[in-house]
């Protein structure tokens, strides 16, 4: 009678444990598919701030080289800056060719 007992309270745990198993199973696959989109989100979101710090800087050039504000010396540093990167990426190339 006892051995019958611990079967049937095995069996019982048993069949909790599956039970157990298949929800948390359900749930993790439920977490990685949020997990999933908000990964997508997280990129696409990401992409947009790139376009429009992009735009902003566009935007300010714009404004700098127009003299809206009205600051010379501002226009000539960003200028500058311009022609620095231009250079810097003329001598990557040239290097680039040189390998």
């Amino acid at each position: 009678m006892a051995e019958k007992n611990i079967v049937k309270r095995l069996s019982n745990e048993v069949d909790r444990l599956i039970a157990d198993h298949a929800r948390i199973s359900a749930e993790c696959r439920s977490l990685t598919q949020e997990r999933d989109k908000l990964l997508s989100e997280k990129r696409r979101l990401e992409e947009r701030v790139r376009e429009l710090d992009d735009k902003l800087k566009s935007a300010e050039l714009t404004s700098v080289m127009c003299g809206n504000d009205g600051n010379v010396e501002r226009a000539r540093r960003r200028v500058d800056a311009l022609l620095r990167e231009v250079d810097i990426c003329i001598a990557t190339i040239k290097n680039q060719g040189n390998d």
